[in-house]
């Protein structure tokens, strides 16, 4: 660890005098996993709840002279080159259910490169008198219009509480098994969305949490008959948790609550529909070789949460033309396995399916589920250096048993700082 320190004293200023005032910052730089021994460096580097696609502990960090406060700067840089064959997934990433149903022989095969998943954040930790250890990130992706720089993640944590935008409490990141591809399986649960959140941890291995959340929601509407309207209830969601082996393993019991507004044209009401899912999730660590993943989801009205539905309009569908919208039953699954051969290479596997049901009243080229198989490899040629290669295959099925198919190969390499 090399620790570079700098102290100005202020001199004295006239009308000539050109006044510069570093008061007191110490650069820390480490090029090691392990962090210090101080107390807020070791805050840094918790990494409970990460998924494999978040950035590690910054590289950087700028500690002040008090030791209680401290300011890292990290990312990545992710560059992948990606080649469909034999059917496309239409869309940068491996979305299944933007495979063209039926296939079409004019787009069976596609070329891309990207780099806009590289990350950037910024982590400042310390302590409090008042309100005890605190945490202030901001996290940035290029996934905005244009490439540009796209807001993630925001928030303040302080006593149990977080403030800002943030993964939903519904969302277990760190079930999700690795893949280069950026969306990841097709009944995986990934929500960000604006929150108040509080966890409460007691025992050894029990943990708890509760929010209050933006809501936000996708309908499918004919505005003869019904519209969408403002929300006026947020999502609720919940969890119980039980960890152990130092938190590398856990079991995962989820619950989500909605009150989707909506309103029908036929009646000239404003009405709305409970929504409600479900989720078992977790991570088990059986040795320092295998690792297994496992997300199981069910319910009615949560399609914004799965990352093939979400911006769907499957959270609300018309029940007929009564100007009545259901929300829909769901269900997403996800198991993956990886096996380390070092520290430095490892492979993993995974398979997920999504699920639309209660679709009568939608037309016969209607989503019905789709399947999402990977698998990878990954290695490390030097540190903070990864580099992979992956196999996608995926298929969607419409309600009138037309069906749709894609293969993908990804490679990566990526520079984590």
């Amino acid at each position: 660890m090399l620790i570079t320190a700098c102290c100005l004293s202020t001199p004295k200023a006239d009308a000539q005098d050109t006044l510069v005032v570093i008061t007191r910052p110490v650069i820390i730089q480490t090029d090691s996993e392990q962090p210090g021994d101080s107390e807020v460096i070791l805050k840094m580097y918790e990494q409970n709840g990460r998924h494999f696609q978040d950035p590690r502990a910054p590289r950087f960090l700028f500690i002040d002279r008090s030791g209680k406060i401290a300011l890292g700067i990290g990312g990545y840089v992710k560059g992948t080159i990606s080649a469909d064959m034999d059917g496309i997934s239409n869309s940068l990433d491996f979305v299944t259910a933007d495979i063209p149903v039926p296939a079409q022989p004019a787009t069976r095969n596609q070329f891309q490169m990207d780099a806009s998943t590289s990350r950037l954040f910024l982590k400042l930790v310390g302590a409090n008198t008042s309100v005890g250890d605190f945490t202030v990130y901001v996290e940035t992706d290029f996934r905005g219009k244009d490439k540009d720089l796209r807001l993630r993640q925001a928030y303040i944590q302080f006593g149990g509480w977080k403030f800002g935008r943030a993964r939903s409490t519904f969302v277990d990141g760190a079930s999700g098994p690795p893949t280069i591809d950026f969306e990841g399986p097709s009944g995986s649960i990934s929500k960000k969305n604006t929150l108040i959140q509080y966890t409460h941890q007691f025992g050894k291995h029990w943990s708890t949490a509760m929010s209050i959340e933006s809501p936000s929601q996708s309908y499918t509407v004919d505005k003869s008959y019904s519209e969408a309207i403002k929300q006026r209830i947020p999502d609720i969601p919940t969890y119980l948790q039980y960890a152990w082996g130092g938190g590398k393993s856990h079991i995962r019991l989820s619950n989500l609550f909605r009150a989707l507004s909506y309103r029908n044209l036929k009646t000239a009401e404003n009405k709305y529909a409970i929504g409600w899912a479900s989720q078992l999730s977790g991570v088990i660590t059986a040795s320092p070789q295998w690792t297994f993943y496992y997300q199981a989801a069910y319910g009615f009205g949560y399609a914004d949460y799965l990352n093939d539905l979400g911006g769907s309009g499957f959270d609300l569908i018309p029940e007929d033309d009564s100007g009545k919208l259901i929300p829909p039953l769901a269900m997403g699954l996800v198991g993956g396995i990886q096996y380390n051969f070092s520290k430095k290479f490892f492979v993993s596997a995974s398979y997920s399916q999504c699920r639309l049901y209660d679709q009568a009243s939608m037309t016969k080229d209607t989503y019905k589920y789709a399947q999402y198989v990977a698998g990878n490899a990954f290695y490390v040629p030097f540190s903070n250096c990864m580099v992979g290669l992956e196999y996608l295959y995926g298929n969607r099925h419409n309600i009138n048993d037309v069906s749709g198919s894609a293969h993908r190969i990804n490679a990566m390499i990526q520079y984590h700082f």
